[in-house]
């Protein structure tokens, strides 16, 4: 997720000085509304730790000598969230609380010290990842579901939906996230040592009359290939002034904690509507768009994977 936590306060004075603008669509107009600093780079995915561990190693032996006596047999069989054992399960209601109570050591003993990401980070820059996220919204829920899990060989491969929703109030005003993280991890003995993202939606909102945006967009496609994103705000807009940008970038560990800027511009229809490329190698990027009118601000990420 990006987090436009700074785009908020020159809102109100950008649609007052402009309350009378129109745009000329004749003319084309592409007009700069303000440069606007956000930190761009943060996924909430891999922050939100708690969401994907599935090992019982550390808190729950018993749930540690369960999965290992499954993960004995050297086959590669799939399971379902029913036939899940005991102990698994209540493991995730557990890191879930931990999370919610914002215990970073706790959640951090779950991971390897070895622990690779999908997104380039390691155990040390998840804590740090997290700590920020948290000092941000203090207040934000998990509520972790298991969608399948399977042995291979002496690992577990396990994949989780996890859902998050909080607020944070900073300078009078009210930012509301809400996002849904789908991810696969592999467990080997009591830590996990690898995750990857599959797919992330992130949004958040502020201001008494936030945009609704509705995305179309694919989770995935091929190297190079073209895709079409829509954000589209499902109220009437009328004779509101609607601004807003998209943003793509590849997600990387830099752009984890590398503040970046946007230019907002002034909108003709309910939405944005943009046709990308694929770059030409496998990668994951963020896309993301920033809607902003006289009621408030609303942005939406979702994670793009590119693959052969």
């Amino acid at each position: 997720m990006r987090n436009f936590l700074n785009l908020v306060p020159s809102a109100s004075q950008y649609f007052s000085s402009r309350r009378d603008e129109k745009p000329d669509p004749l003319r084309g107009l592409r007009q700069r509304a303000i440069v606007f600093g956000f930190n761009c780079g943060q996924s909430i995915a891999p922050m939100l730790l708690c969401l994907t561990v599935v090992s019982a190693g550390v808190l729950h032996p018993s749930a540690a000598r369960a999965i290992g006596a499954i993960a004995a047999s050297p086959r590669t069989i799939a399971q379902t969230p029913a036939n899940a054992p005991a102990p698994l399960t209540k493991v995730l209601t557990e890191i879930d609380a931990a999370a919610n109570r914002r215990d970073v050591k706790a959640v951090m003993a779950f991971y390897s010290p070895n622990f690779t990401h999908s997104d380039g980070l390691n155990s040390q820059s998840m804590a740090k990842a997290l700590t920020q996220l948290w000092d941000r919204y203090p207040s934000l829920n998990y509520r972790t579901e298991l969608k399948s899990w399977k042995t291979e060989g002496s690992a577990i491969v396990a994949e989780t939906v996890t859902t998050i929703a909080g607020t944070q109030k900073k300078d009078g005003r009210e930012l509301n996230l809400k996002a849904t993280i789908r991810s696969q991890q592999r467990l080997e003995g009591e830590k996990i040592v690898s995750q990857e993202i599959l797919a992330e939606q992130t949004q958040l909102s502020s201001g008494k009359n936030p945009p609704t945006i509705q995305v179309n967009f694919p989770e995935q496609v091929k190297v190079g290939q073209e895709y079409h994103f829509d954000a589209i705000v499902r109220e009437p807009i009328g004779d509101d002034i609607l601004i807003g940008t998209v943003v793509e970038e590849p997600i990387t560990e830099k752009t984890f904690f590398h503040p970046s800027e946007v230019e907002l511009e002034l909108l003709n229809s309910g939405g944005i509507f943009k046709v990308g490329k694929a770059p030409a190698t496998p990668e994951n990027r963020w896309v993301s768009a920033v809607l902003m009118r006289q009621g408030g601000i609303a942005t939406v990420s979702v994670r793009l994977r590119v693959v052969k």
